[in-house]
């Protein structure tokens, strides 16, 4: 999920949200979303981190991350080296009150035109981590 946008101004993204429902604890899904050795099978083919930097490499490419907060068992945020604006990425765990449901809530930014494009590679890459899972 390599995402080499031109360096842009914050005005020129869009932030958007999507939810997706993981069959999984959130103690466990957590450990697939703030770890390298998590992160490595499902996000990026590897994952490597110093601290709070994070480094993502997928086939040629890296980028690196910085890790701006995590709470366990319930979210991560990181935003992108490359970027000189305000956007992040975050990976929330949301347990409904009622059902015991455990979802995954993902904030990112992408351009205007590119917007419909990223939520599909998020889909992709959840339908990865949900493989990993055994979560259908």
């Amino acid at each position: 999920m390599s995402c080499n946008r031109d360096r842009k101004k914050m005005s020129d993204l869009i932030k958007y949200e999507i939810e997706f429902v993981i069959q999984s604890s959130p103690q466990l899904l957590f450990q697939y979303i703030a770890t390298p050795s998590g992160l490595s099978e499902w996000f990026a083919d590897n994952v490597n981190s110093r601290g709070e930097l994070f480094t993502f490499i997928w086939d040629e490419s890296e980028e690196q991350a910085k890790l701006l907060k995590r709470k366990s068992d319930e979210f991560v945020k990181f935003k992108w080296n490359y970027t000189e604006d305000d956007s992040f990425f975050e990976m929330r765990i949301i347990v409904d009150d009622i059902t015991s449901d455990v979802s995954l809530f993902i904030t990112d930014f992408a351009e205007e035109d590119e917007v419909e494009e990223s939520k599909m590679l998020w889909e992709n890459q959840i339908s990865s981590l949900k493989q990993v899972l055994g979560s259908s």
